[in-house]
């Protein structure tokens, strides 16, 4: 599988983003009917990519995810898009995952992934099966630690935009807690210290 890096130097793909292991691109459409003949366009020209295959389809727009780099599909799909004249909003594209802090987690991940009817994929990670919600990660913590939340939110933007974001959550009453691994990712948090990471692919083993 070719890395994010190389994913984003190939042409033709300027309508998608990479964010973790996925790569998305959002389409907006003004209707239904005009989500529903991308969506078909689409299914014309993924082939055997279906199996990697994300799609969600909304009144005001499409998301398409694809679950490894493919060069070719991505620009298959975007060309399906282009001949309908619906146009990509990279901004749009996110991924959301909620990660607690754990000193033991073969301990608790058992009861999460009961108590969300999630499924686990390797040891420390829950996924919805219908794609619905967030994803569910652990960080190994080392020792116990106090006046902070456990839990916290990870936010993968494009990393095109993250800047723009961080400064967005900043200017709404946020403070950086820490710019460390930027652009990996930045630690912010709200008026009360509750915090959220903000992430790209920049940086990681895999990009």
């Amino acid at each position: 599988m070719v890395t994010a890096g190389e994913f984003h130097a190939a042409g033709g793909v300027g309508d998608w983003r990479s964010v973790y292991h996925l790569v998305s691109a959002h389409f907006r459409t003004g209707s239904l009917a005009e989500g529903v003949a991308l969506v078909e366009g689409i299914g014309g020209v993924v082939g055997a990519a279906e199996e990697v295959l994300r799609v969600d389809l909304r009144v005001d727009g499409v998301t398409v995810s694809l679950g490894r780099r493919d060069v070719e599909v991505a620009r298959r799909i975007s060309g399906v898009a282009a001949g309908l004249g619906i146009v990509a909003d990279p901004s749009a594209v996110q991924v959301v995952n909620v990660t607690l802090d754990a000193l033991v987690g073969e301990a608790v991940l058992p009861f999460w992934r009961v108590v969300l009817g999630y499924g686990q994929l390797g040891e420390d990670y829950l996924f919805d099966p219908v794609r619905r919600g967030p994803g569910f990660g652990l960080q190994q913590m080392d020792v116990a630690r106090g006046g902070r939340s456990r839990m916290h939110l990870d936010v993968a933007v494009p990393h095109d935009l993250a800047e723009a974001r961080v400064a967005a959550a900043l200017a709404a009453g946020g403070r950086l807690v820490s710019d460390e691994h930027a652009p990996k990712w930045w630690v912010l948090a709200d008026a009360e210290g509750n915090e959220v990471c903000i992430a790209t692919w920049v940086g990681r083993s895999a990009g």
